[in-house]
């Protein structure tokens, strides 16, 4: 049989994939914290008609005879561009400016995500979390300066109680930059939520003392290592080199803008053209299987 017939298969394959990825990547374009995948193309090992010959004295020498078998995916790679930035005025939804990932997880000291998508809230009992209910981690750090993730919750202050009555509650609050939770207390004192040793949350009005709370933060050596898992959410892999949980300010991350969400990088100009592409590809390689049938047809027909 012709390799045509098998080469024209195998790129049908690949481009068929290729519009897979262009339709999850346009399905997102308004996903919040979403990255664009692409897909890169390598060549199947060829067929070696005749190898190449050295030059000598006598005669030049002769470059190999190769026939290619097709092609198959050699990578579809998560592209970690900045997205666009989209002003909400919403107080507790942030977005990173710079190379830096939230960290959220199911159970604070367990299994933790990294994510863009800074879209986050207040349940009932007044821990910050994500869309789907994870904990956004917090981080203080101890007297060596080792970070420790924490739960962040907004609620009263635990530790400067009343003589009497009930626990000054927070009243409202806001994100710095660096990620703090600037509080106000009902009873007008203002400074930053912190948490002590013995996990009691309460109002701290000393700016550098290492038990105040910043939203915790972690920057990947390769991003494109990152695994995505759905919900907005990466997974690390042994590939991703993903560094230690810390402050923005400590790992280089960038710096956190509050009332702003970052959206997909999904630029829907160059999807379309990719589609375009990979229309046309896929139609190649389709002719390309319909004249080789036309040809192995002739070949049959001479036997008549």
């Amino acid at each position: 049989m012709l390799k045509s017939l098998y080469s024209g298969v195998s790129g049908m394959k690949g481009f068929q994939t290729k519009l897979d990825v262009i339709g999850n990547n346009i399905a997102n374009v308004n996903t919040v914290g979403f990255k664009k995948s692409n897909v890169v193309f390598q060549d199947i090992i060829s067929q070696n008609m005749s190898e190449a010959t050295a030059p000598t004295a006598q005669n030049g020498g002769i470059n190999p005879k190769q026939v290619g078998l097709g092609s198959k995916i050699a990578a579809i790679n998560t592209l970690h561009t900045p997205g666009s930035p989209m002003t909400t005025n919403v107080g507790t939804d942030l977005a990173i400016d710079g190379d830096a990932y939230f960290v959220v997880s199911p159970k604070i000291g367990g299994l933790s995500y990294l994510t863009k998508a800074g879209n986050f809230m207040q349940d009932a009992n007044g821990d910050l979390v994500n869309s789907n209910g994870m904990y956004v981690n917090g981080v203080v750090t101890d007297a060596n300066k080792n970070p420790k993730t924490v739960k962040i919750n907004i609620s009263a202050d635990q530790v400067n109680k009343p003589a009497n009555g009930p626990l000054h509650q927070f009243t409202s609050y806001s994100i710095d930059s660096n990620g703090y939770i600037n509080v106000v207390r009902d009873d007008g004192a203002i400074g930053k939520l912190a948490i002590n040793g013995s996990g009691q949350y309460y109002l701290s009005t000393n700016p550098a003392s290492i038990e105040n709370i910043s939203i915790a933060t972690a920057t990947a050596t390769n991003p494109s290592g990152l695994k995505k898992i759905g919900n907005s959410l990466f997974e690390t892999t042994g590939n991703a080199g993903v560094t230690k949980t810390n402050r923005i300010e400590n790992n280089s991350g960038g710096q956190i803008n509050s009332g702003i969400l970052e959206m997909s990088n999904v630029d829907l100009t160059e999807e379309f053209t990719e589609m375009i592409v990979a229309q046309r590809g896929f139609q190649a390689n389709a002719r390309t299987i319909t004249t080789s049938d036309s040809i192995l047809e002739e070949i049959v027909n001479l036997k008549r």
